[in-house]
């Protein structure tokens, strides 16, 4: 059956059920504003503190970490379905553990390559506040791996895929990139590396992206409103600085999705777990935005109809 009605119906994934997930998502259920908003569904394995509308599995605290990876792993698949069926509108997703899902067999890093596997599409990993957007041109990798990742392939798929989710999804009718340097200085002259001159600005020329500029620069002037978003080069400058300009109301927004999906800025926090202290703020603002995401998208929908 297709999800209907004027609140937008949202899968929402516990996460890995070790960590402060299930109670986000339970406090999250509780908030009037989220519930005037979406109508959640719930999905996850039984035995955490949430009450699940689509179980994945049974949590038996203990079980250990393969256990807690497989059963995040089930809840994101599960939910993917949802949205692909058209049951529910798009996903939200509570923090995994990148250990654990691999420990339970699940060889992509995170929920961005998961998502790009489950549906075939071409993503990009954005993180978003009222302050400042961010893009990764590559995610989860090892920092020795960057300069060889960091490729004009890389850069046009995160300049494409940003443009028109800003325009489909953001409503930024002309949307401004920038493309942060590589190296220091974005490489002063080739004092600090070649590649920011070699690499990176053709392909910013050929992708109408401004720059490449310094990391300790571009995101200021993004901040300022000279950019509406700002394409990394890789997973920490670009993350570094969205967390610390908006850390607590910045949103994970997978683009280039069929549905939207967003999750909270943070981690699983297990040295808080299961103690009632965790703060849900940045689950409710991932709610909120894909709330208003699906709204975009159905509205686009019916003027296309």
């Amino acid at each position: 059956m297709r999800a209907s009605g004027t609140r937008p119906r949202l899968a929402i994934t516990l996460g890995d059920p070790r960590g402060i997930g299930p109670e986000i998502v339970g406090k999250a259920l509780a908030d009037a504003a989220v519930r005037a908003e979406a109508d959640l569904v719930c999905v996850g394995p039984r035995g955490t503190e949430a009450e699940v509308q689509e179980a994945t599995g049974d949590w038996h605290p203990g079980a250990g970490v393969a256990h807690a990876g497989r059963m995040a792993a089930r809840a994101i698949e599960r939910a993917v379905e949802l949205a692909q069926s058209g049951a529910v509108h798009g996903i939200v997703t509570a923090p995994i553990d990148k250990a654990a899902l691999l420990a339970g067999g699940v060889h992509e890093a995170g929920h961005t390559e998961m998502l790009a596997r489950l549906t075939g599409r071409e993503v990009a990993m954005m993180l978003a506040s009222d302050r400042l957007r961010v893009v990764l041109a590559t995610t989860h990798i090892a920092l020795r791996d960057v300069v060889a990742a960091v490729t004009p392939d890389a850069i046009a798929r995160a300049a494409r895929v940003t443009r028109h989710a800003l325009i489909h999804d953001f409503g930024v009718a002309a949307p401004r990139l920038a493309l942060c340097a590589l190296n220091p200085h974005a490489g002063d002259g080739g004092r600090f590396g070649d590649e920011d001159e070699r690499v990176l600005r053709p392909a910013a020329i050929a992708n109408g992206l401004a720059g490449p500029f310094p990391a300790d620069t571009v995101f200021v002037r993004a901040m300022r409103g000279e950019f509406d978003a700002v394409i990394a080069p890789y997973h920490d400058v670009g993350m570094t600085a969205i967390k610390v300009a908006s850390f607590g109301s910045a949103v994970n927004v997978t683009l280039g999705l069929p549905f939207p999906r967003t999750s909270p800025d943070h981690g699983t926090a297990l040295d808080i777990a299961g103690q009632g202290v965790a703060d849900a703020s940045s689950l409710i603002a991932a709610i909120r935005l894909a709330a208003k995401l699906a709204l975009t998208r159905r509205a686009e929908a019916l003027q296309r109809a």
